[in-house]
């Protein structure tokens, strides 16, 4: 009873619109109505049998009163149901998606994708199967009450005995399935870990198949321990539920003897109230039963609640990135980004190490086309993440123009940039493009990054992005000239292109985005096109080694680049 309560209390404070507040109401006082017209029935039908005719007139018109109140509640509750569900489901998707979206960009990357990914599609689920249940297990409910009601009508000192029996035998009921809860949640822990391998599994099957030791250590250390453990979980979990419901279902039956068989020797009763107590407890045994049946997917929908408010409590704990509702526009104009002694740091898995960036002092102003160099490792995505405003300086700032750039102004300051990163992603929409002439304008671009004949685009929907991994990437410089916005940031995009593709971004796609105004920071490895950049800024560990003129870069290091091109 306790997590059905739980869980319509959860309904409750999820809506915040009158009217579907009173629907959810509604919904329960419906299921109530059903339960109460159902348990009607069986005290008219044992006064009629006892009266030994027909039934009155009155006993006939009350019987044709609830056989019209039973299913009138039982579709109005459904109806209401259907409605009410599907726009708590909606809403309860698009609150998560935008805490999501307002969450900083780092949070997320340490949560990972298989961990919301769970969250937006099987504790959503397991909350809305909950939700269908709620009329259902309000109608039993009430059955039972109703029933217990009408057995204390009859025989108050039959009803305790009863009532005792019933608490000591669901007692036993409920204590196992606590324990069955327990290892239903860590069942549902299991399967986020087997999800996360899964998903590696699927993405990573050249790496496991190029490496023997490795793909067996991933099948038997990863996969199979998270599988064993789900399966563990999952057995006992069911059995213990099972063995609990198997003795519920003996709990009944139990009763209806001692009502027969015991009762009638401890203490003198009437025929009509022994009659009236077995057709009460004949009739309370579905309802009972299936109450029983709807407690675990209950629990499970508490479960789900839980992991949805712990989810929403780390990103409200983290959360810096409002997003305006009114939607103001970033400047068309400006002179000066500068970075003041911007410090970042975070814990990097592969290296097992504390990497921090900076103290970083960085100038950039509108029009110039830089190149941003160094080793692996060195820093290069984190500072674009940083210049972007992804990522949150831990200590210093960034200004623009000489404003400070703080959470209020963050999303506004992002929306200077157009950037494709190593790990983009490809929507076959162009989401926020529409504008006149966007198709013929994409036909245009496609042709010059000669996808024409691969790529279609009607209504602003690209008619495929299945393409090897230089072509979207290509693709995604379409989604980026599209945008045409004042600052362009690529990260390595040249690194899958073939010389041609190279040649084409080098020789003709930043030079023109440069006669237009643009500022271009563009990450990259090439070092023979270094004297194509106005500035070159080179990091090694996470510092500004080197910032000024590309030629003087080229002075400077160029000897180190010759050594290291003919070690290779």
């Amino acid at each position: 009873m306790s997590d059905l309560v739980k869980l319509i209390s959860y309904f409750l404070r999820s809506v915040h619109d009158a009217r579907t507040r009173i629907s959810i109401v509604l919904i329960v006082i419906a299921g109530v109505a059903s339960g109460v017209a159902s348990t009607v029935f069986i005290a008219l039908i044992n006064r009629t049998i006892h009266q030994g005719s027909q039934g009155s007139t009155s006993t006939v018109t009350w019987f044709v009163a609830f056989l019209v109140l039973l299913p009138v509640s039982r579709f109005i509750s459904n109806y209401l149901l259907v409605r009410v569900s599907q726009g708590l489901f909606h809403e309860m998707r698009m609150n998560l998606c935008r805490r999501i979206l307002s969450a900083p960009l780092r949070k997320l990357e340490q949560l990972g994708p298989a961990r919301l990914l769970a969250n937006l599609t099987e504790d959503v689920g397991t909350i809305g199967n909950a939700l269908g249940m709620v009329p259902m297990v309000s109608m039993h409910i009430t059955i039972v009450m109703c029933c217990l009601i009408y057995m204390a009508s009859l025989s108050w000192q039959l009803l305790l005995l009863v009532l005792a029996f019933l608490v000591v035998g669901l007692a036993a009921y409920l204590l196992p399935l606590r324990v069955a809860g327990r290892h239903f949640f860590l069942m549902r822990k299991a399967w986020d870990a087997l999800f996360t391998h899964l998903r590696g599994l699927t993405e990573g099957t050249k790496e496991l198949k190029l490496h023997r030791e490795r793909r067996r250590s991933f099948l038997s250390e990863s996969i199979a321990e998270s599988s064993l453990e789900l399966r563990r979980h999952t057995i006992t979990g069911n059995a213990i539920h099972h063995a609990a419901s198997a003795w519920s279902s003996a709990l009944s039956f139990i009763l209806l003897g001692a009502v027969l068989f015991v009762v009638p020797r401890m203490i003198t009763i009437e025929p009509g109230v022994q009659t009236g107590f077995l057709f009460a407890i004949l009739f309370m045994l579905s309802p009972v039963e299936m109450i029983l049946a709807f407690l675990p997917g209950i629990a499970r929908a508490n479960i789900a609640v839980r992991r949805l408010d712990e989810l929403g409590g780390d990103l409200a704990a983290s959360s810096q990135d409002p997003i305006p509702e009114l939607t103001v526009a970033s400047p068309a104009r400006w002179g000066e980004l500068e970075l003041r002694g911007v410090c970042h740091s975070y814990y990097r898995e592969q290296e097992e190490d504390q990497f921090t960036m900076g103290p970083i002092d960085l100038k950039i102003g509108a029009g110039e086309l830089i190149f941003l160099v160094g080793g692996n490792g060195s820093g290069k995505t984190t500072l674009a993440k940083l210049l972007t405003g992804l990522y949150t300086p831990e200590e210093g700032e960034i200004r623009l123009d000489g404003a400070v750039v703080d959470a209020q102004t963050r999303d506004q300051y992002r929306q200077l940039f157009s950037a494709v990163f190593q790990d983009f992603f490809l929507f076959e929409h162009l989401h926020g493009l529409e504008a006149p002439r966007l198709d013929e304008r994409a036909r245009g671009y496609l042709g010059d990054l000669l996808l024409d004949r691969k790529v279609k685009v009607e209504n602003g929907r690209l008619s495929t992005v299945d393409l090897s991994q230089g072509q979207r990437k290509r693709l995604a410089l379409l989604t980026a000239y599209l945008e045409d916005r004042p600052i362009y940031l690529f990260d390595e995009w040249a690194a899958d292109q073939d010389s041609q593709f190279k040649k084409l971004f080098y020789l003709k796609l930043l030079p023109e985005l440069r006669a237009k105004g643009k500022t271009v920071i563009a990450i990259s490895h090439d070092d023979h096109y270094y004297g194509l950049a106005d500035r070159i800024v080179k990091l090694d560990s996470g510092r500004v080694e080197y910032d000024g003129p590309a030629a003087k870069y080229l002075e400077t290091f160029g000897e180190t680049m010759e050594r290291q091109e003919t070690a290779h």
